[in-house]
């Protein structure tokens, strides 16, 4: 088996993000590193080598910063092997093995409204740039969407009749939100006043760059140093306004509710005055 192509074929799947598959990538050619080192081809592989790798993920690298893995990382590296594992000999052959390391609870930092209303006033100023950058964020944040989401819009995405955005999320997975009204009204004013004086041709994409062309991520970064906060804000004051959990999972694009359910544990704090309320032994 020709392990270089067996990666190649594994990682075309559509159902791979090009973000998911860059990584997975990098990942694969650390396995294939590994297996070279101890002599052994992947139909060899079984419970013990496979337990021996993630130790060695698991291991400080020196002379590397950080001198240890994350555990995210190396949960994501293992996934990667797994999946190989999968594809190339069938998921009989993937070794049952707790192989994922133990993640303690991460609680995403999560803004208030307030610290959100300040964050969106912030980017107010003069010109189309100022206009764009407002409703930009103010779009990532009342949809949901992960920077990707937000610059890959297209002009037809945004349904104001409707109230609708639809969006193409990772793996080529499609969905469709609700527009918020504020959202709505910061989008009509870019779409009339701004987007005609940065526009350069027939570029079909919502949010434009000074040269006329489609936005890339980097421009959401400028503006926020860490944009997912604002999908996660998104998130947590849905869930603090009463929202159901698998709503909140078809409104982010999860395609599982575990990946949604991190937020079930921002919102404690409701939960405890909803109990003291309706509980009878409060």
């Amino acid at each position: 088996m020709d392990l270089n192509r067996t990666i190649d074929r594994f990682l075309a799947s559509p159902s791979f993000s090009a973000a998911t598959s860059r990584a997975y990538r990098s990942d694969l050619n650390e396995f294939a590193d590994f297996l070279a080192r101890k002599g052994a081809a992947l139909a060899q592989i079984d419970g013990r080598l496979l337990a021996l790798y993630a130790s060695e993920l698991g291991a400080a690298r020196p002379g590397r910063q950080p001198s240890r893995l994350s555990e995210r990382t190396i949960a994501r590296k293992l996934a990667a092997v797994r999946g190989l594992i999968g594809f190339a000999l069938g998921p009989a052959r993937v070794p049952e093995l707790a192989l994922k390391p133990r993640r303690s609870l991460h609680l995403p930092e999560t803004l208030r409204v307030g610290e959100v209303d300040e964050l969106l006033a912030a980017s107010e100023g003069k010109g189309p740039l100022a206009l764009r950058n407002r409703a930009l964020l103010e779009l990532v944040y009342s949809a949901g969407l992960r920077s990707a989401e937000a610059v890959g819009l297209d002009l037809a995405d945004v349904d104001f009749e409707n109230e609708t955005v639809h969006i193409r999320g990772k793996g080529g997975k499609e969905r469709v939100v609700p527009l918020g009204e504020e959202a709505a009204a910061w989008a009509g004013r870019y779409l009339h006043d701004s987007r005609p004086k940065l526009a350069r041709g027939a570029e079909n994409a919502f949010f434009l760059s000074v040269s006329g062309r489609r936005l890339d991520t980097s421009t959401l970064r400028r503006l926020v140093r860490h944009p997912h906060r604002l999908r996660h804000a998104f998130a947590t004051h849905l869930l603090e306004g009463g929202a159901d959990l698998r709503v909140i999972q078809e409104l982010l694009g999860h395609s599982s509710l575990s990946t949604t359910q991190v937020y079930s544990h921002v919102d404690a704090r409701r939960l405890r005055r909803v109990y003291d309320r309706a509980h009878p032994r409060s």
